[in-house]
């Protein structure tokens, strides 16, 4: 094959990856931060087979209440902007807004507070069906800052990101992660755009599925599995200082590579997952935990951390643990379907295997796997549409914005191509 036949088929394969996030997303977004599968098999008809609007109300929803304290004073004195929450600001406990919304109940999986029934909002309230998530939106923000500068530049992505989250109307979703939280913030407060991110050993939820989303796409941009690993790391650093979306990025960025080169996936996959040591911590234990001190918030910081870190000595064999292990003995028992890197990559990797590698199978898995299956999804839907670049058409036509999402998918496959070692 030329050299030019195989950049094609390179270029189509990253084209099928960026097709795999953006629908892992949209697929999983209604049943997202659903740790019940009691809750998603009754909420949504027996499970999730297509793109759906979020149902109000959301039965396990605690977004109401969630915290952002930016410096407003500072803030402004700066001259930077700090509202990055809009018309979703009555969801949040805010340093410039009221919270109009009680909360006198907790909520059953992890503890938290929440408010009653009918004021448990979605975290993805307003959102229609095949709309990005926050999270897929600042992907396409990544896309288009490399795409309009020919290469990655870290100061023009933070800034294209601080535009994106401050002005009004541009994101429709109201669920912010803490981590845009935090680094919003610290900007705010005047740190500069690339020493805005929160630490994991701070905020115990920094270290979640969220840092390694964008890193692992921008690993695509590298010319070998090593430089893609730094660059990665320097993409990831802007917003997750975390030891465990590292850790994760050491085995997916090369597994990525290799699906991107056409390597066989289920093969390749079982291989890279060997490279995994699975958390001590079942999901079930870790659950337990949590509701033990009435939410994770309450668990001493060392506790905390030995509950995540921890891993088995023994590496993980997937082969074993598809042919041995039901689905329903591994979601959420003995992995947690939470936004943990270190319960979630060992998941993802099992219902890509458990499945055969089968895209629309494959999603429709892990959004019915609940948690943190947007994050989880867009992670599995990189690798499995590498694998599979023949997406379907309806699921691409049924995304919202799919006309805009295939111009943006193209040029950035383009131009990754060009770098990607045959």
């Amino acid at each position: 094959m030329s050299n030019a036949s195989e950049q094609h088929a390179v270029s189509r394969r990253i084209q099928g990856a960026l097709w795999g996030l953006f629908i892992g997303d949209a697929l999983a977004m209604p049943a997202h931060w659903y740790y019940s599968l009691r809750n998603i098999h009754r909420d949504f008809d027996g499970g999730i087979h297509g793109y759906l609007d979020p149902p109000h109300p959301h039965p396990e929803s605690f977004m109401v209440g969630m915290t952002y304290k930016p410096d407003v004073r500072r803030a402004k004195e700066l001259g930077r902007a700090y509202d990055i929450l809009h018309e979703h600001a009555r969801f949040y406990d805010t340093s410039y807004t009221r919270l109009n919304i009680d909360r006198t109940e907790r909520e059953s999986e992890h503890g938290n507070l929440t408010p009653v029934q009918e004021e448990r909002y979605h975290y993805h309230h307003g959102l229609k069906a095949g709309e990005s998530t926050t999270a897929a939106n600042l992907v396409r923000v990544l896309l288009r800052s490399v795409v309009q500068k020919g290469r990655y530049d870290p100061w023009a992505f933070a800034e294209a990101m601080i535009a994106f989250m401050t002005t009004p109307g541009r994101n429709r979703d109201p669920y912010c992660e803490i981590y845009l939280r935090r680094w919003f913030e610290n900007y705010a407060a005047g740190k500069d755009v690339l020493d805005c991110a929160e630490h994991q050993r701070n905020v115990w939820s920094i270290g979640s599925h969220g840092g390694v989303v964008r890193a692992l796409v921008m690993s695509l941009l590298a010319l070998s599995p090593y430089q893609g690993m730094g660059l990665a790391s320097e993409h990831q650093a802007i917003t997750h200082r975390s030891e465990n979306v590292a850790s994760a990025l050491w085995v997916l960025v090369p597994l990525l590579r290799a699906l991107v080169n056409g390597q066989e996936p289920m093969a390749t996959v079982a291989e890279y997952g060997r490279r995994l040591r699975p958390p001590r911590v079942t999901g079930e234990e870790l659950y337990a935990a949590y509701r033990d001190h009435d939410g994770p918030g309450n668990i001493p910081a060392a506790e905390m951390w030995r509950l995540h870190t921890e891993l088995a000595d023994e590496p993980l064999d997937l082969t074993v643990l598809v042919r041995d292990t039901p689905e329903s003995e591994v979601v959420r028992k003995l992995f947690a379907n939470a936004c943990y890197p270190e319960h979630g990559v060992p998941l993802l990797l099992y219902l890509m295997l458990r499945h055969g590698a089968r895209f629309e199978e494959s999603l429709l898995a892990n959004a019915n796997a609940g948690g943190d299956n947007v994050h989880r999804g867009m992670i599995l839907g990189l690798l499995v549409g590498a694998a599979r670049p023949d997406i379907p058409e309806p699921l691409k036509a049924g995304l919202r914005e799919a006309s805009a999402l295939e111009r943006e998918i193209a040029a950035f496959a383009e131009l990754a191509a060009r770098n990607v070692a045959f």
